[in-house]
């Protein structure tokens, strides 16, 4: 994304609620969304400036938690020039230096569909994201913007991993990541090979941080992302070093 994009004030955006429903992440509690306005699309400078208040992006909305009475859905992200991978991510990062990595525009592929469909099928059938759908990927992965992308992680020209990720003009934001799922391929973990290298591409474009979604300190799911230290969290408008 181009720093010369004009910029819409947030205060002149609409957003909406969506009713109370169960949470995601923590039982017995509920959650509310607030979304911009599905009739705005996701543009650059709207997208750059919603994203440093904590807002994600899936297929065309962008939005973030907005729950009466919890917040514990807290936005993180990477100060890349600051991370120093530790032990077992050195170990992670030399155990896939056979992994072929190609970068590609976030659009519709069947092996990427395929992969995906297993994948949500093995790793996580208790979810609300199953069963899976073509129609619910291309919903929620796909989209024709110039700053959406998937990176390809390949093993002897068989690909298993897809990375989505966005580019904006602060940083990376990693969407979702899905892999292959087998006793052999999960011992390479995929999905902290695949930070590792977004971290990289971070450096690489001379983007300062790279976002890594919401954090909830009591789920289980999301204590992978505190190993990738140093966080700064959003707290409120700051975002500040997070400190445990």
């Amino acid at each position: 994304m181009s720093s010369n994009t004009p910029r819409r004030p947030v205060r002149d955006l609409r957003f909406f609620l969506t009713v109370p429903h169960a949470c995601s992440y923590l039982p017995g509690k509920e959650a509310t969304t607030l979304f911009l306005d599905p009739q705005e699309s996701p543009v650059p400078g709207v997208y750059d400036s919603l994203a440093l208040l904590g807002f994600r992006r899936s297929g065309r909305h962008l939005y973030r938690p907005h729950c009466e009475g919890c917040n514990a859905c807290r936005s993180v992200r990477i100060p890349v020039d600051q991370f120093a991978a530790n032990r077992t991510q050195r170990k992670i990062w030399r155990r896939n230096a056979d992994i072929n990595v190609r970068i590609v525009p976030a659009h519709f592929a069947s092996t990427h569909y395929s992969l995906y469909a297993n994948y949500i099928r093995q790793r996580h059938a208790d979810g609300d994201m199953f069963p899976p759908s073509r129609e619910q990927y291309r919903t929620f992965l796909t989209l024709d913007e110039s700053y959406a992308h998937l990176m390809e992680m390949y093993l002897d020209e068989e690909l298993v991993g897809v990375a989505a990720f966005d580019q904006l003009e602060h940083g990376l934001s990693a969407i979702y990541t899905f892999f292959a799922v087998s006793e052999t391929l999960d011992k390479r973990s995929l999905g902290t090979f695949a930070i590792l290298q977004l971290i990289e591409l971070s450096r690489e474009k001379a983007l300062p941080h790279l976002y890594l979604g919401y954090w909830i300190e009591e789920c289980r799911k999301m204590r992978y992302k505190q190993a990738f230290a140093p966080l700064e969290i959003l707290d409120g408008r700051h975002w500040r070093p997070l400190i445990r």
